[in-house]
């Protein structure tokens, strides 16, 4: 908080000196989604954003609106399990396309287009990837909005770890800038390691959909919490200092990472990844990745999750890298492989 608000300009202190606790505005703050628009979508405008109460209800909000029993949807899996659950909770067929660490996780847009259909709604993605890391390429997004566009179908892009990490490759354009169907999801939680916050967003061109989200947002927070709206302000003005800091801790903590994986390559291997602060690690063990990653939190107090969590039955595990406590996290996950 101290540092945040020692982030603030002048009005933005003034802003929230002087803030009065009540009901906010249900799409979210002016000076907020003009903010956001001008800090993470260029050539949108704050008409272009809708606010949520962290990216969750972002999710459920959009996809609860576009789908039906009627549609079908394509989801690139394994995913945040929202992505996938609420398209079959609205009764959409829906068509799940795995990526695969022999194809280094990257999206696979021939499978993609042999999958849609004639009443295909929508195509759910997420890049930077939870749980591999992987990112998708300008060329790649590019040819998946062409795609999109031919068919008229909507683009929903979990967007939320975009900017966090280091690609090979310059980061792309939001789905949402580049695509009148598109929709990004963005939030204060992941790149901007402020998840106490609870603030998400959606972008989008097309301003009577995010009317029609909003409405159903009346049913869900009604409206953001006041504080947080002026913290998000402060720091997406800031954003490149925040995002250095952050990415400084990424990329100290994926080196550490990437050399204990090859120190200890019988047991591990990876595609490093390239965005986020998440990657999907193979255990080469005959043990379970669940009774390993049992033992990982009950013997070292490390938290890792299993295949088994993205309903996958192979050998690997997601481990996050984002806090500075790494050293120290190695340090205990050690103990455990010990003897392995």
């Amino acid at each position: 908080m101290a540092e945040i608000v020692g982030l603030a300009s002048k009005h933005e202190k003034q802003l929230w000196q002087e803030l009065r606790l009540g009901y906010t505005e249900p799409f979210g703050h002016p000076l907020l989604r003009e903010t956001i628009a001008n800090a993470l979508y260029p050539g949108l405008k704050a008409e272009n954003i809708l606010c949520f109460a962290g990216a969750e209800e972002g999710i459920f909000a959009t996809l609860s609106v576009l789908l039906s029993s009627t549609d079908h949807a394509i989801v690139i899996t394994p995913c945040y399990q929202s992505l996938l659950e609420i398209p079959l909770s609205k009764g959409a067929g829906v068509t799940q396309i795995a990526l695969k660490e022999e194809e280094r996780w990257r999206i696979n847009l021939g499978e993609v287009k042999k999958s849609i259909t004639k009443n295909t709604k929508c195509i759910v993605v997420n890049f930077p990837h939870n749980p591999t890391g992987q990112i998708i390429t300008k060329k790649e997004l590019k040819d998946l909005v062409e795609l999109c566009e031919s068919h008229g179908i909507w683009l929903f892009a979990d967007e939320v770890y975009r900017l966090l990490g280091n690609p090979v490759e310059p980061w792309a354009d939001p789905a949402a800038v580049l695509y009148d169907k598109g929709l990004s999801l963005g939030v204060m939680s992941k790149a901007f390691g402020m998840a106490g916050l609870r603030i998400g967003f959606i972008a989008c061109q097309n301003t009577a959909m995010l009317h029609q989200i909003k409405q159903l947002k009346d049913y869900l927070s009604i409206c953001n919490s006041a504080p947080s709206e002026i913290l998000s302000i402060i720091a997406l003005k800031n954003k490149n200092t925040i995002l250095a800091r952050n990415n400084k801790i990424v990329a100290n903590n994926l080196n550490l990472l990437d050399q204990f994986f090859n120190e200890h390559y019988q047991l591990f291997s990876w595609v490093k990844p390239q965005g986020g602060c998440v990657g999907f690690v193979n255990y080469h063990a005959a043990e379970s990745i669940d009774v390993f990653c049992h033992r990982a939190v009950e013997q070292a107090g490390v938290l890792l999750m299993p295949a088994s969590i993205y309903e996958l039955k192979t050998n690997h595990f997601r481990v996050g890298f984002g806090r500075t406590t790494m050293p120290s996290a190695l340090k205990e996950f050690s103990r455990i492989i010990e003897g392995t």
